[in-house]
């Protein structure tokens, strides 16, 4: 005799409902909230499964609320008139983004990609706006997060006003160096492609390679894969000092 159906349907129901849970418990901005809290915020989750190239959203196109990458990396940027695409932020598992949009309705701001085969967590405008009404708390939360997103955008224009190509790599290598003034070798592992990467420095694939080229023959690093290993930190910074006029 077979069960009825809706006894075969909840458990997974609730199986599902757990696991984006656990996924909004380990996002800052829901960091320390109560069980109950974030099982309201489950309730109001979509999960929405992205193939590698699929975009998310377009700019300008109606938000219909915040994501959390669940897996995977999404890839904001925007596209200017000559077609070039400026990378804003590469967010990865646990990240949030597109909070803004909550307090607009001139839509999503940029376009967003899937880099790889991904899964993202919709959390539905209209729902978490009725939840803030309730618990005034969230809001607090979401100027917090916000306020993160924009101290790494100020970041990034940083790096952009830095003069040419080999300064910005320069300094981004040695933002991942735990000691610059150390010159034993560390091993920065890439976690996008190296097209991603130069769009984030602001040039393009084929300079980007000539930078890493060079600092290859000056000695400064090693590429194998996905590994870009800055041999002498200390050695780098001296360069990034010397195109500084330090």
């Amino acid at each position: 005799m077979y069960a009825p159906t809706n006894v075969l349907v909840n458990p997974f129901a609730e199986l599902k409902q757990i696991a984006i849970a656990s996924t909004l418990r380990k996002c800052r901005l829901f960091a320390g909230l109560a069980a109950g809290d974030l099982e309201n915020i489950a309730a109001i989750t979509i999960v929405k499964p992205l193939n590698k190239g699929d975009y998310l959203f377009h700019e300008g196109t109606a938000s219909h609320g915040f994501y959390v990458v669940q897996k995977g990396s999404i890839n904001v940027h925007r596209v200017n008139a000559c077609g070039k695409e400026q990378v804003i932020h590469v967010f990865r598992e646990g990240e949030s983004f597109a909070e803004a949009t909550l307090a607009t309705d001139s839509g999503y701001p940029a376009d967003a990609r899937a880099l790889e085969s991904s899964q993202v967590l919709l959390v539905q405008k209209s729902g978490f706006l009725a939840l803030l009404r309730q618990q005034p708390e969230l809001g607090l939360r979401m100027l917090a997060s916000m306020a993160l997103h924009l101290r790494v955008l100020v970041a990034q224009i940083e790096d952009l006003t830095l003069k040419d190509v080999e300064t910005r790599l320069a300094n981004w290598l040695l933002k991942r160096c735990p000691d610059p003034a150390s010159a034993q070798p560390v091993p920065i592992r890439l976690t996008m492609t190296k097209r991603v990467l130069a769009a984030e420095l602001g040039t393009v694939s084929e300079t980007f390679s000539r930078t890493l080229a060079k600092f290859r023959e000056l000695q400064l690093l090693s590429v194998n894969g996905k590994i870009v290993t800055v041999l002498n930190p200390v050695k780098l910074r001296s360069l990034l000092r010397r195109h500084l006029g330090e």
